[in-house]
């Protein structure tokens, strides 16, 4: 399977999943905990790893797989580094609003080429660095509304708090994707075998979390596996589907691709989302967000293609004394 091919996959998941959310509201709310659907998302990937690691195993040689214990104490710190993040993100929400939020989040495309660079040892050339920067310059334009408006003069008035706490966002979730990579690439096992790990610890972190839940509220609505399905449709079940799907594409991108790949196929989806939620939702395209388009499509060119077609080599037209001995050469006998 093609890496593009799944990195076009993941784009198309990814923009769908902001939507499908949006769509299993009722009333503008939610029905459901929306904690069970990433804890429902982890059970899917990890039933789904399994099978596949079981039809791996069918086949003759067996896939490899580590047992170690040196090596499966590495799987749980993706989650943890995960679970850092979503508690700095809700820190962050309390000093900076949502625009600013998103534009911030950018960051972490800039964050992902440097640690990238710095932890996998992975060299860019000048004009993959220029083509990142792009990239994070456009899916910022694209989000950026007209300075008319007062999500405009907010961007630059939130306290300094909310400004580290952005950065440190975006380390954290470059962070957390470039581990993942160094542990997917670290030796040759079986990628369902990896995933497993990956996911189990996974489901037991989120389960944690329903627990931490529950106890904050004082078990009011009693504990979360008797009400896991309260207020689930078609809908709510395509979301968890969706994260779970995401989820097995971004790990095999991890194996046999890498983070950059990853980053624009997320950004895209981005823009995909918000031309798409001009058909959907009625959202009024801007200037921005054509502006944003091109620059990701010329950023997504220059990181991607190939030398020559980026740069056009001027055809070396030879002297008339090169000329000259390459015609005596050519008319010495041969021995």
């Amino acid at each position: 399977m093609q890496w593009y091919f799944v990195a076009a996959l993941l784009t198309v998941l990814t923009s769908s999943q902001g939507i499908l959310t949006t769509l299993s509201q009722s009333n503008g709310e939610y029905k459901y905990d929306y904690a069970t659907v990433p804890f429902l998302a982890e059970i899917f990937k990890l039933a789904v790893s399994s099978l596949l690691l079981w039809k791996e195993c069918q086949k003759s040689p067996l896939p490899k797989m580590t047992t170690e214990w040196k090596t499966v104490a590495l799987f749980p710190i993706p989650s943890i580094l995960y679970l850092i993040h979503n508690n700095v993100q809700f820190a962050t929400l309390t000093y900076v609003d949502t625009s600013t939020y998103q534009i911030m989040g950018n960051l972490k495309i800039v964050t992902t080429g440097i640690l990238f660079r710095l932890f996998l040892g992975r060299r860019l050339s000048n004009l993959q660095w220029m083509a990142i920067v792009l990239l994070a310059v456009g899916t910022t334009t694209s989000q950026v509304r007209g300075c008319g408006e007062a999500s405009c003069d907010s961007l630059f008035s939130a306290p300094i708090q909310g400004y580290m706490l952005g950065v440190l966002s975006a380390c954290l979730s470059a962070l957390a994707g470039i581990y993942t990579e160094f542990l997917m690439k670290k030796n040759n096992d079986s990628l369902y075998w990896q995933n497993i790990q990956l996911y189990t610890f996974g489901t037991i972190f989120n389960m944690a979390r329903l627990l931490m839940d529950d106890f904050r509220g004082g078990f009011e609505n009693g504990p979360w596996w008797q009400r896991i399905f309260n207020g689930y449709t078609i809908t709510t079940w395509m979301v968890v589907l969706n994260l779970g799907s995401t989820g097995l594409l971004v790990s095999w991108l991890m194996k046999h691709a890498d983070n950059i790949v990853k980053v624009y196929s997320t950004s895209m989806a981005m823009l995909l989302t918000m031309i798409l939620s001009l058909f959907l939702f009625n959202f009024k395209p801007t200037l921005q967000l054509f502006l944003g388009i091109i620059i990701c499509m010329m950023s997504l060119h220059m990181y991607f293609a190939p030398p020559n077609m980026l740069l056009d080599m001027p055809v070396t037209v030879k002297s008339d004394e090169e000329k000259l001995i390459e015609v005596s050469v050519d008319r010495r006998p041969h021995s």
